[in-house]
């Protein structure tokens, strides 16, 4: 398997374009045929006997928080300090498949948390530090810890529902101190070798929670091989050398953050970086940027936007060479104010947590980028657009569904099962074909453009957000009857949550209430999901079979006309409401 890393980065150093993109096909048509073997374990195999072995001293992470405060870890010390944190789990009974659940902020401990279970073979359970009580619950229900590694911060949450749960766990790590956790630091007592486990290539190493629709998160499940086998398609697309600093943006506890920050870059033995800071501290983040010399930059459409609308030309960002965004399109100005400052066009790329980047502009495309696309499908996974009916879509301009075709090969990237929810397996694998649950098209000269979700997940800055949370907690209010919950667009977060409200019979749909409404949702909902919008109406749109259809509120939502004064009266926003606290609207 080592081979196969190898000739990544042999592909990423290559100058010429032409080879370059020769080279890829050739990789992805030997890989495609390739029979996987019975066991595979990344952490032994790739990081320890492939970069661990031929560069103990190279530098694998940089860290540093909004103090200034900087860390560096080589490729041996990442690789001793997983080990001592495996031994310490031993002590206290870890076992291969136990689920590690890690809710910290971004800090170098995660980077040694993922290593470790890849290496003990436990499942990776990202959690974001931002989750209420209730998610947590939900989380823990359903995937219960063996293993948790949480900051201060999250303990009291994570204790509360711990308690009324009943679950103990076999060990609880503060990366700090707590009473009844164990400190982080106490890894410093084992020992720094560790044998690491036996793990098959089918086995779940990854869980990620992730929303859906019409229901709560699901849990996404990748194995040994999917993930980090599967994430080479990310490091070609990214671009990566052995000589990169790369930097993925991203908050910790999404797949995101371990796939951008931690696979696309060791999987080629460069240099990966993290930055403890939000996105309001982005004047701090190019000085980052520009201090540890980042030549591979990495972002989400929310932050592009905020970024580039920071005075840039203050910044040395000369080292720059690979700009790259995930998510929804970027508007033509964002590419080309960075573009102007830089000289580096930004290269949007293509991906979901149930697979990695299956369709994008490649390094070699710098050049030929389309405004609005996203590029080409990438040769790991046979790409097509279905129609409602599953016909495979042949006419460019054409919109249809993005699916994965696999009648001629399984691609490795793509996930194993969604943990439990055997249903929803059997609805987006059908007729041999997996069903991202996005829409788009593609020109006649094949370049592909996204046309949005072919559900209802809203997109909101950086977050995917399953309308039925948001609805279940509205409709838990004693005034509410029912509640209909979509994306109203928004030129800075892409959408907002807008709520269409229906009360009960004799409560009057005023200005008090909307507010009330708010604050209930402020105490229950973490930030990202709070609506910004609430609309009272008397029936929302409905199916025969009595299935709201989000379908016409949205196309209402897009087609509004200017509003009456009647009109505004029913429609309240957040930033309109002093007594919440909230700041004007940006």
């Amino acid at each position: 398997m080592k081979e196969l890393f190898k000739e990544v980065i042999k592909i990423n150093q290559l100058e010429n374009t032409l080879d370059v993109q020769c080279r890829v096909d050739q990789f992805f048509s030997k890989l495609n045929a390739m029979k996987v073997p019975e066991y595979f374990n990344w952490g032994k195999e790739i990081f320890e006997e492939l970069h661990v072995s031929e560069n103990p001293e190279k530098t694998a992470l940089i860290w540093m928080d909004t103090r200034l405060e900087t860390r560096t870890y080589s490729y041996r010390r990442l690789l001793e300090n997983a080990n001592q944190l495996i031994n310490l789990l031993k002590t206290a009974g870890g076992a291969q498949k136990d689920a590690f659940h890690m809710m910290t902020p971004v800090l170098p401990e995660n980077w040694v948390a993922v290593l470790a279970a890849i290496r003990a073979g436990m499942v990776s359970v990202p959690t974001a530090v931002s989750l209420t009580q209730r998610e947590v619950e939900y989380r823990f229900e359903n995937y219960p810890p063996q293993v948790i590694m949480a900051d201060p911060e999250s303990i009291p949450t994570i204790d509360r529902v711990l308690d009324e749960l009943g679950i103990e766990p076999k060990i609880k790590i503060v990366v700090g101190e707590a009473a009844g956790w164990v400190p982080f630091d106490t890894i410093r007592e084992q020992k720094k070798t560790a044998a690491a486990a036996q793990t098959r290539s089918d086995d779940i190493l990854f869980c990620f929670f992730t929303s859906g629709t019409t229901g709560l998160p699901k849990r996404v499940g990748h194995t040994a091989v999917s993930y980090p086998i599967g994430h080479l398609t990310t490091s070609l697309m990214t671009g990566l050398t052995p000589d990169d600093v790369h930097n993925g943006m991203s908050e910790s506890g999404w797949a995101k953050s371990i796939w951008s920050r931690f696979f696309a870059p060791f999987n080629v033995g460069a240099t990966t970086s993290g930055f403890k800071f939000s996105l309001e501290d982005g004047e701090q983040f190019l000085d980052a940027i520009s201090r540890h010399r980042i030549t591979s930059f990495s972002a989400q459409p929310t932050a592009w936007r905020r970024i580039v609308n920071i005075n840039l030309d203050s910044f040395d960002l000369s080292s720059l060479r690979e700009s790259v965004s995930i998510g929804e399109p970027l508007s033509p100005e964002i590419s080309e104010k960075w573009m102007a400052s830089t000289g580096i066009p930004i290269r949007e790329l293509y991906s979901q947590t149930e697979a990695t980047t299956m369709i994008g502009n490649a390094p070699w495309m710098k050049d030929k980028i389309r405004p609005g696309s996203f590029g080409f499908p990438i040769g790991m996974y046979d790409m097509a657009l279905a129609d409602n009916e599953g016909n495979e879509i042949k006419e460019p301009g054409k919109t249809g569904h993005i699916v994965i075709k696999l009648d001629r090969w399984q691609p490795i990237g793509l996930f194993k099962e969604y943990i439990g929810n055997p249903e929803k397996m059997s609805s987006v694998f059908v007729d041999n074909y997996y069903y991202t649950g996005d829409r788009a098209c593609f020109d006649a000269d094949g370049y592909w453009q996204f046309k949005g979700r072919a559900d209802d997940v809203i997109k909101s800055s950086d977050h995917r957000i399953g309308p039925f949370e948001v609805e279940s907690v509205l409709l838990e209010h004693p005034d509410v009857a029912e509640v209909a919950v979509i994306g109203a667009p928004d030129v800075n977060r892409h959408h907002l949550i807008k709520a269409y409200v229906i009360l009960n019979p004799a409560v009057e749909p005023d200005r008090e209430k909307a507010l009330e409404l708010f604050r209930y949702a402020i105490g229950i909902l973490p930030k990202f999901k709070i609506p910004r919008l609430i609309e009272f109406i008397p029936e929302v749109p409905k199916t025969i079979s009595g299935k709201i259809r989000r379908i016409d509120l949205r196309q209402r939502e897009n087609n509004q006309p200017e509003e009456t004064v009647e009109d505004s009266i029913k429609e309240y926003f957040y930033w309109d409401f002093p007594e919440l606290g909230s700041k004007k609207r940006r």
